[in-house]
C-alpha cells in the first residue's frame, strides 16, 4: 500500500492507476492526513457489496438459532410495578 500527497497524485495519476490495477491500495493524503483511496474496480465492487449486505436484526438472529429449544411461558401473574 502506497501513500502519496494530493499534489503528487495529480502529477503522477496514471502511474497510480497502474498500481491500483495491479491490486495495490493507494492512499491519497492532504496536509499529511489520509483523505481518499485509489483501488482497483474489483476491490471497489467487493467493498460496495460488503457495505450493502443486509444483516438480520437481533430478533431475527435469535430466531435463526438452530438449537430447537422451546421454552414454556411462565403463566404466573405478573408483578405490579410502581413508576
Amino acid at each position: 500500500m502506497s501513500q502519496v500527497s494530493l499534489k503528487d497524485a495529480k502529477a503522477g495519476f496514471s502511474a497510480l492507476v497502474d498500481e491500483a490495477v495491479k491490486g495495490e491500495f493507494v492512499t491519497i493524503t492532504r496536509h499529511g492526513k489520509p483523505v481518499a483511496a485509489l483501488v482497483s474496480i474489483e476491490a471497489a465492487e467487493a467493498a460496495k457489496k460488503a457495505l450493502n449486505k443486509t444483516r438480520p436484526n437481533f430478533g431475527e438472529y435469535l430466531l435463526q438459532f438452530p438449537g430447537g429449544i422451546e421454552f414454556e411461558r411462565n403463566k404466573s401473574k405478573m408483578r405490579d410495578v410502581e413508576f
